[in-house]
């Protein structure tokens, strides 16, 4: 029978939002506060109001030795303040945390380094703090530098590093000094596409080894491929746990609810044209709800639409895919392939098949809407969704271009003649 690694029974986390943050007052100001306390109190005047904010509440769980766990979520849903908990960083308002062996975490970009000390230092240092020897570190100490990538670095501070210097060598550190348990938060989306594969590998052989893993992130193929048992947390408290598959589609269940929501809703119909974008969804190549598609797989971009009249000729339709900083990288118009519509209802969507999929580089995009008919000013909608590209092996080597060298994915050959 397994032994539990972790056992977490009733945890929750309070944090105080707004109000005035205590200080220092000198003599003056306390007797000018003592003296208008009571014109303050007849005025109505109230010091700021506090507020709480639960991150965590009502959280239990048990984590068995050797398991590997994905904890999954939306940004500020408390997985990193569950982490931090476990770590020890931070003390849980309730409940209480259980955790047997050595804890080794990596929660932020250089958690635990000094600034001013090497990175040989730095290593000696974390080390210490995880409660290893001397000799135990040394009998490391090649094998760290060596996966982090920075022998030439080694006797420089780490104040100079790089984010991903300081990642590599940060998770390389908590992986090799023999934790029983490993947590590890979104800290790897800083490090390169092949660092990430490399950390991924890493963890998995720290579980063959039968330590634990917490496993933080938003990159959904990791988790299916590293994590048989998965968490969801949602405001605070668990909304899921299981086989990681099934989690994974509570998640994107939850997201497309998001994504689901009129694009305009709240605003008023103005202008001249007949017909309006109201919804935006993607579909997987069987038409299942998707909150991401992967880079060149088949998919479908659906727009739902309303109109005034339930006979409208000449309808087109189309998207625009953008970066986040505003670069214009595709356009899907029904125009370019000769596609002109005509309705017979005043609601309905048009769906853009993909056969082929986005051949775009995995990133976050912004994609924005065009509806009209002939005559009529265009219903236009612009950034009405995010749109999420995520990894697949598109050219079957395992590696895929950085951001330096463009956003499209072409298959192609090289040919020597």
């Amino acid at each position: 029978m397994s032994e539990i690694a972790i056992r977490v029974e009733h945890l929750g986390k309070r944090y105080r939002i707004g109000g005035q943050q205590a200080r220092y007052r000198t003599l003056r100001e306390s007797l000018v506060a003592a003296a208008r306390a009571p014109w303050d109190q007849l005025r109505g005047v109230r010091p700021g109001k506090e507020r709480y904010i639960w991150a965590l509440r009502n959280v239990s769980l048990e984590v068995q030795q050797g398991d590997v766990v994905g904890i999954i979520g939306r940004n500020g849903a408390g997985k990193s303040t569950l982490l931090k908990i476990l770590s020890r960083i931070t003390k849980p308002t309730e409940g209480y945390a259980d955790l047997v062996g050595r804890v080794g975490s990596l929660l932020e970009v250089g958690t635990g380094f000094h600034p001013e000390l090497t990175g040989r230092e730095n290593i000696y240092l974390n080390g210490a703090i995880l409660g290893m020897k001397r000799g135990e570190i040394e009998r490391k100490f090649d094998e760290i530098v060596s996966f982090a990538e920075i022998e030439q670095f080694l006797d420089t501070p780490v104040k100079h590093y790089s984010s991903g210097m300081y990642v590599r060598l940060a998770f390389s550190v908590a992986a090799h000094l023999e934790p029983a348990i490993l947590l590890v938060d979104e800290v790897l989306a800083v490090g390169d596409s092949a660092f990430q594969k490399k950390c991924l590998g890493k963890m998995q052989d720290v579980a063959r080894l039968g330590r634990t893993v917490l496993f933080v992130t938003h990159n959904m193929a990791a988790v299916e491929n590293l994590c048989p048992e998965s968490i969801l947390i949602e405001r605070g408290s668990i909304a899921a746990s299981g086989r990681t598959e099934t989690v994974v589609a509570a998640y994107n269940a939850q997201i497309n609810k998001g994504l689901e929501a009129s694009v305009d809703q709240d605003l008023d119909w103005v202008g001249d044209s007949e017909i309006r974008c109201v919804g935006v969804r993607l579909l997987d190549a069987e038409r299942n709800p998707m909150s991401y598609l992967g880079s060149g797989q088949p998919g479908f971009i659906v727009l739902d639409f309303e109109a005034k009249k339930d006979d409208l000729v000449g309808v087109g339709v189309a998207v625009g895919i953008d970066t986040l900083n505003g670069t214009r990288v595709l356009t899907l118009w029904s125009e370019f392939s000769g596609q002109v519509f005509r309705l017979s209802a005043p609601r309905g969507s048009f769906l853009c098949a993909l056969p082929e999929g986005l051949r775009l580089r995995p990133d976050i995009y912004l994609l924005s809407t065009y509806i009209g008919n002939q005559y009529r000013s265009p219903h236009v909608v612009i950034n009405a969704a995010h749109l999420d590209i995520r990894e697949v092996d598109f050219y079957g080597t395992g590696r895929l271009p950085d951001r330096s060298q463009g956003s499209l994915l072409v298959p192609h050959e090289w040919i020597l003649r």
